[in-house]
């Protein structure tokens, strides 16, 4: 059973603030007060730096107790599984949750700094649930990026949501659901 949770902001002005707290309020509403879910704030969001994002990730899951799960939203979902698949993480995790990240590579956004791994799956902790969620009315990363997430992480257990936005409506309770099986 999930006790502790890492929730990664996703990048952009005011993003920790104005929209991803909504996030957190939803996943700590539906997991209960059993649940310790953390929501660090990252350097520079307006202008999220992969290095820097990631230093500071890293810590934050040193601070984790095993079985921990981890959510990365948006930017901040790529940046976690990008960071999981180069160095693993310091602790046994519970689950790893993606919701609506943009994907790095052929096919997705372009990016001078990181590129998607073709065997990305192979390089996450093995064992450890993934599970990708994506709004299918999202303007903001285009809902393809679920599937070209799925061909790199053949485990992973997609969560198409129809009628949901890039923040979901601001509803995590299929993501607390996920975490609770």
């Amino acid at each position: 059973m999930i006790v502790q949770v890492l929730f990664v902001q996703g990048g952009g002005a005011g993003t920790y603030d104005d929209w991803d707290g909504r996030l957190v309020d939803s996943l700590r509403r539906e997991l209960g007060d059993g649940v310790e879910v953390r929501y660090p704030r990252l350097p520079d969001e307006e202008a999220p730096d992969y290095t820097r994002w990631s230093l500071a990730i890293r810590r934050e899951l040193e601070a984790l107790d095993d079985g921990a799960a981890v959510v990365g939203h948006s930017v901040g979902g790529t940046v976690l599984i990008n960071l999981l698949a180069k160095e693993p993480p310091p602790r046994r995790l519970g689950a790893i949750v993606l919701v609506a990240a943009p994907f790095l590579g052929a096919g997705g956004w372009p990016s001078e700094d990181v590129r998607t791994p073709a065997d990305l799956g192979a390089r996450l902790p093995s064992g450890v649930p993934v599970h990708l969620f994506h709004g299918l009315q999202d303007e903001t990363v285009a809902p393809s990026h679920i599937d070209l997430y799925a061909r790199v992480i053949p485990q992973a257990q997609l969560h198409r949501l129809p009628g949901r936005d890039h923040q979901l409506r601001d509803d995590l309770s299929e993501v607390a659901a996920a975490l609770q099986t």
